[in-house]
């Protein structure tokens, strides 16, 4: 089970994501039931367009472009921040901006898919 909690930090919100781990049982002690919460629906791409995957983990810091808006090759798309690094996510391909799944300040895994291109 993940949650999600803003941590401020000097002056500066981060956002953390944390995985809880399973209980083990020990002779003393039973196991413990573990709480499901309900997820949340995550954004998902209609399957339209080239998907943009996120080439590292990390917290998106900003989104230049939007759905609608007509993009070249090697054109910054977002910024995703990982280790105190910016890192450029640029379009593998020219054309429209479809979905955009990424938001500022999400935290997104590799590969996940970020936006698709038509």
């Amino acid at each position: 089970m993940k949650k999600i909690y803003k941590v401020k930090v000097n002056g500066k919100t981060y956002q953390v994501e944390l995985q809880g781990i399973d209980e083990v049982a020990t002779k003393d002690a039973p196991v413990a039931a573990a709480k499901t919460a309900p997820a949340a629906a995550a954004p998902v791409a209609t399957g339209e367009g080239k998907p943009v995957p996120s080439p590292i983990q990390g917290t998106v810091v900003d989104v230049k472009v939007k759905s609608g808006d007509t993009v070249k090759k090697g054109q910054v798309l977002l910024i995703i921040e990982a280790m105190k690094l910016e890192n450029e996510v640029v379009a593998p391909v020219a054309g429209v901006v479809g979905d955009v799944l990424a938001t500022k300040g999400a935290t997104v895994s590799a590969k996940q898919t970020l936006l698709t291109i038509k």
